[in-house]
């Protein structure tokens, strides 16, 4: 069994779940019509289903030895601005990171194995996951038993970073930690004529945001890498008021989890000196969403000598400071997170990740079902 050989003949079949996934965008634990699409065609093609909330786990095989192959659902809030066919028909809603592909083509994958289950050596788990998009659906699903029983854990996702049909692989970091931060600086509000009986908060705030931008460049190792961006700011309702208090958000990124720690600390340190010094108080909460998705160097080289069998285009893939829920799943089991490049220029398609006018190179998505096809069979066999 070829495994592109078999994906390619049900390409064309892998583009239009796609396209109807991404005609009907639904968001975080919102996945009722594309769960309930992907379960029908499960339990047609003879897997064990197990609901998790907008989630489902599905078991094929027999064995001592299982491997996991995730895939997430969920949408994002966004205008959809491509005029296409398969364009949006929920206004405000989008499939605007590929999770749509993704869907696809594990649900590919689901055909083609069953299609060759007396050929197992061991047992296949389906992942598909709610909710990646900040509702940390992964650990939704752990807690739902995704992880019982299984040795290695491979996911994909579409890639604008590399050409259109390569794999990427990396061990080791691949993705970054994220955190998010809101705060409330308070002051003393008053007549904007005279400031010297106010505690301006407006000042102070920009004063800390000023500070929080050292954080990287002055505490974190050169060599390490760490992100602080206040992405929100809200003070004030007229020309001649000065405030009582300002509310600002952003986010943290980090690789290492002892930078993660750095940067909050010195972020609580720095809020706290610079209000106390103005005479104002603060309120400030962090909260982590994801750790870094670090890559089972073992596993990755596994997943590269099983590309070099079977013919894919593959190389590494740099690390990026965006993040994924995948981390979870590896912090309990080896695996790898994939990148399949979907950047087209002579299509147009060369908009990023999360973008109203992203789009995936539709006709490379049978190789990212062939990979994980291939992964399946050679790891059962192993």
């Amino acid at each position: 069994m070829n495994p592109i050989e078999e994906a390619l003949k049900i390409k064309d079949e892998i583009i239009a779940w796609r396209r109807d996934f991404h005609m009907h965008p639904e968001l975080k634990y919102e996945e009722e019509r594309t769960s309930r699409i992907v379960e029908e065609h499960l339990r047609e093609w003879g897997y064990k289903i197990k609901r998790v909330s907008t989630g489902i786990i599905a078991d094929i095989g027999k064995g001592e030895k299982t491997i996991a192959l995730r895939a997430d659902m969920d949408a994002l809030p966004v205008q959809e601005e491509n005029d296409v066919p398969y364009r949006s028909k929920i206004p405000g809603k989008m499939h605007a990171c590929g999770h749509d592909a993704h869907t696809a083509m594990l649900l590919g994958a689901a055909k083609i194995i069953a299609e060759h289950a007396d050929e197992l050596g061991g047992k296949v788990r389906l992942i598909f996951q709610p909710a990646e998009e900040g509702g940390n659906g992964a650990l939704k699903m752990i807690e739902g038993g995704a992880l019982d029983g299984v040795d290695a854990i491979f996911g994909f996702h579409v890639w604008m970073d590399i050409p259109s049909g390569i794999i990427g692989i990396r061990d080791g970091p691949f993705l970054a930690g994220a955190g998010i931060f809101r705060a409330i600086i308070k002051g003393k509000g008053g007549h904007g004529a005279s400031p010297h009986e106010t505690i301006d908060p407006i000042p102070i705030t920009a004063e800390t945001i000023l500070a929080l931008q050292t954080i990287v460049s002055r505490n974190v190792d050169p060599i390490e890498s760490g992100v602080v961006s206040v992405t929100s700011l809200h003070g004030g309702t007229a020309f001649n008021v000065i405030p009582e208090e300002v509310e600002l958000k952003g986010t943290i990124r980090f690789f290492k989890p002892e930078v993660g720690d750095l940067i909050v600390r010195r972020m609580k340190e720095i809020f706290d000196g610079i209000t106390r010094a103005h005479g104002a108080s603060y309120e400030l909460d962090i909260e982590e969403l994801t750790p870094p998705t670090v890559n089972d160097k073992r596993m990755a080289d596994f997943a590269r000598r099983v590309a070099g069998k079977y013919g894919f285009r593959y190389g590494e893939v740099k690390p990026t400071m965006g993040a994924e829920d995948f981390s979870f799943y590896l912090q309990k089991v080896p695996g790898v997170f994939l990148a399949l490049g979907i950047k087209n220029e002579e299509k147009g398609i060369v908009h990023p990740h999360h973008h109203p006018k992203f789009d995936v190179d539709e006709d490379v998505l049978h190789l990212g079902t062939a990979m994980e096809v291939a992964l399946a069979f050679e790891f059962l066999r192993a």
